[in-house]
């Protein structure tokens, strides 16, 4: 039996509460540039524009995600690395920001 995992994989389009652009889903257990102890569930870009470097790089968690819009592909290659970064997300809060990175 599937088990249900926590992260959406990449290419996932989604709307953040109080949103008003679809952002897409491009990574994983990000950290905020001087916010080492801050760790980020998702990084993203506008959807669909892609990467801009005027809009800066969107990052956010799950409970900020309003609406999944689009699922991105998913098969056991990628449901593996999921239950990966679930793992690693234990650790690292486990030990405080102490933890394996990818």
């Amino acid at each position: 039996m599937d088990k249900q995992l926590k992260y959406l994989p990449i290419g996932s389009v989604v709307l953040l509460k109080g949103g008003t652009h679809e952002i897409m889903i491009n990574g994983y257990f990000q950290v905020e540039k001087g916010q080492e102890n801050k760790i980020y569930d998702y990084r993203g870009c506008p959807y669909p524009e892609g990467i801009t470097e005027e809009k800066g790089i969107p990052l956010f968690n799950n409970d900020q995600i309003e609406k999944v819009v689009f699922t991105g592909y998913k098969d056991e290659q990628v449901d593996k690395f999921l239950e990966h970064i679930e793992t690693i997300k234990a650790n690292y809060d486990t030990k405080n920001g102490q933890g394996e990175t990818l």
